[in-house]
């Protein structure tokens, strides 16, 4: 299914150093805030104190969301788990105040909206179980790469693994440089955001390099040289993006406008994944590849000669 069809290839690879350039301060503008700034964790990773209430009737999360940022708690994090009337809150720690004081704080505040709010569980999160989910996220993050990685080399060739991995790093790099600069929370939703636009990105790679291994092969295309090849890969790809993207990136708009506070910044995460995958993969991605030297050749092996092939010459 196509919108439209362009007939005449867009010289991507003409501009292919500039944005390269413009990408490689991004990265590392993206890098300083990371290490300047830092990201803003979630209690999930620093730890806190997790309450969980029940009503009589379906919860109203904006109210309660009020109620206890109106007792100082500016991080804390509201969210409906299980049924509609049950709900589960966050709270950062605080020095000299217990789990215990700060339940009998929020269920106060609580019953004064509606009495028919019942605790159901108060439990504390330990810095250490913050430091243990970090761990684990990174080495996810890692798994993921190595694998993608792998996968590209075995399907295409190293070059094309090299320059996706470069282009991914750099799509999530970026993702949390936006955090880290507007201080965003990066809550274990992001994270999962975060893994989700590494396979959504390579995704989009994985088509252009499919598209460029077929022009390489195609016969009709013999004497066009790799930026051509490039440009007319990506050129052809250009309506099955626009589709693709275009309607990812309603839905999460949607999540974003409509999905609450507890989506808000997952969307938010997603959008910008989405926006820079599009961008990494045809002016990072596809410009590494031509950088590093890709080339017909290694599209196409050559053909064995019989003695090669284990065959007798007459």
């Amino acid at each position: 299914m196509e919108f439209f069809r362009i007939k005449k290839d867009i010289p991507f690879m003409r501009h292919a150093l500039v944005f390269n350039v413009i990408s490689a301060l991004t990265f590392v503008a993206a890098v300083f805030f990371l290490l300047h700034r830092g990201l803003h964790l979630s209690i999930e990773f620093t730890g806190g104190t997790v309450i969980e209430v029940t009503y009589a009737k379906p919860a109203e999360l904006e109210k309660i969301r009020g109620a206890v940022e109106g007792l100082g708690y500016t991080d804390s994090q509201v969210q409906s788990f299980g049924t509609a009337r049950d709900v589960m809150i966050r709270l950062p720690s605080q020095k000299g105040v217990s789990s215990a004081q700060q339940s009998e704080k929020v269920m106060s505040a609580l019953k004064a909206q509606d009495d028919s709010v019942r605790l159901q569980r108060v439990e504390f999160v330990g810095p250490q179980v913050g430091e243990e989910l970090a761990h684990d996220g990174l080495m996810a993050l890692l798994a993921v790469v190595i694998g993608i990685m792998i996968y590209l080399a075995f399907r295409f060739e190293w070059k094309f693994a090299v320059s996706a991995i470069i282009a991914n790093l750099h799509d999530v790099v970026i993702i949390l440089g936006f955090f880290a600069f507007f201080q965003w929370e990066f809550s274990l939703t992001v994270l999962a955001a975060v893994l989700a636009v590494l396979g959504y990105s390579v995704n989009e790679s994985v088509v252009v390099f499919d598209r460029v291994r077929e022009t390489f092969r195609d016969r009709r295309f013999g004497k066009l040289n790799t930026p051509a090849v490039l440009n007319h890969a990506i050129t052809s790809t250009m309506s099955r993006t626009v589709i693709t993207h275009g309607s990812t990136l309603m839905m999460v708009l949607s999540m974003m406008l409509f999905g609450g506070a507890t989506l808000h910044y997952f969307s938010i995460a997603l959008a910008i994944g989405i926006l820079f995958g599009v961008y990494s993969s045809v002016f990072v991605a596809a410009a590494v590849s031509m950088w590093l030297g890709i080339k017909r050749e290694d599209m196409i092996k050559p053909a064995k000669s019989k003695d090669e092939a284990g065959g007798a010459v007459v």
